[in-house]
């Protein structure tokens, strides 16, 4: 049998298609410095740039092929000039990194964890390092200003100060420059991006006020230096405490652990409630990403139902709600 396809049905299929493959270009170009050089300078030459950074040519303009195959930008020969949509997606870059570095070969097995029989134990893989290195520029676009807020509102001189799930550290150091003479301590699981933060805190000459540690933040152990920490921060793994009875017994656990702890800031995504055809950038990829590892992602209300039981006081709710329901929970 024959099937006749509609040009205009061919060419929906072609963008699609042509859309996957340049999301991944998209975080490729970025990583390697030639998505902030067009954006900068507003032309790129593939071939030169290629030459200057001992990248393969041929791949580096067919880098931005892709890209102008969904109208991102113009390429004449190995000439790139951007195009009206190329500075939202350059605004925008790190939620593609997220996708096709950080979490691509997740969504590369989905037959195979979909299959119940498959879902037990470690049965996905994520690069931690890439998600560190995307989740700092999306702090940045979403958290920021709720979180630069709600630092400003402590009433408590602040000495030393923690960040879990402290990804490459960007936020530690943050704090330790917002808070002269103070010193931290950043937790997370992941040893490689904790090589990533220490490099970084040397190279921002904050060795001597900032200290990295492995754990897993779900099931933290009281040690000496957590004890006089006034400041505990989380932002975007507290998705990871649900569900409802490994939350409370996690935030219960951190008030035993942090003894000293005056505010204890939650900032993550929630479950959103969109329609289909109206999501915007980064809210399909997470939500369906969290179903596909298990993750259970709680609403605002399923979060204030859980404080008070975990021993902490609600202060303040922060509403972001930017692309996945972002929320900033001020507790004491």
């Amino acid at each position: 049998m024959t099937v006749d396809i509609a040009p205009t049905s061919a060419r929906s299929v072609a963008t699609i298609y042509n859309s996957a493959v340049a999301a991944f270009t998209i975080a490729a170009a970025w990583e390697v410095g030639a998505l902030e050089e067009l954006y900068r300078e507003r032309t790129l030459d593939t071939v030169e740039f290629a030459e200057r950074n001992s990248l393969d040519a041929l791949s580096t303009t067919g880098l931005f092929r892709a890209m102008a195959s969904v109208g991102l930008v113009h390429r004449e020969g190995a000439t790139v000039t951007p195009l009206s949509g190329f500075d939202a997606v350059y605004h925008n870059k790190s939620f593609f990194h997220w996708l096709a570095r950080g979490s691509s070969e997740l969504f590369q097995q989905i037959p195979r964890v979909l299959r119940n029989e498959q879902r037990t134990g470690a049965y996905y893989r994520r690069d931690p390092a890439a998600i560190a290195f995307a989740c700092r520029e999306i702090d940045d676009i979403t958290y920021a200003p709720a979180y630069r807020g709600a630092i400003d509102r402590l009433d408590f001189p602040v000495t030393r100060v923690a960040d879990l799930g402290c990804g490459s550290g960007g936020r530690l150091m943050d704090l330790l420059r917002r808070f002269p003479g103070s010193t931290g301590t950043g937790v997370d699981i992941a040893a490689p991006s904790l090589e990533v933060a220490r490099k970084e805190a040397a190279d921002a000459g904050l060795s001597d006020r900032a200290e990295f540690v492995q754990g897993d933040v779900l099931r933290l152990e009281p040690r000496p230096e957590f004890a006089d920490i006034e400041l505990v921060t989380c932002f975007m793994m507290g998705h990871d405490f649900w569900p409802r009875e490994n939350c409370v017994a996690t935030l219960r656990r951190l008030r035993e652990v942090f003894p000293s702890a005056r505010r204890l800031l939650i900032g993550d995504a929630t479950r959103t409630a969109l329609p289909d055809t109206e999501l915007p950038v980064f809210t399909l990829g997470f939500e369906l990403g969290h179903d596909l590892m298990g993750t259970f992602l709680p609403t605002v209300d399923n979060w204030e139902s859980v404080f008070a039981e975990g021993g902490w006081e609600l202060v303040r709710t922060n509403r972001i709600e930017l692309t996945v329901g972002e929320v900033i929970f001020e507790l004491a």
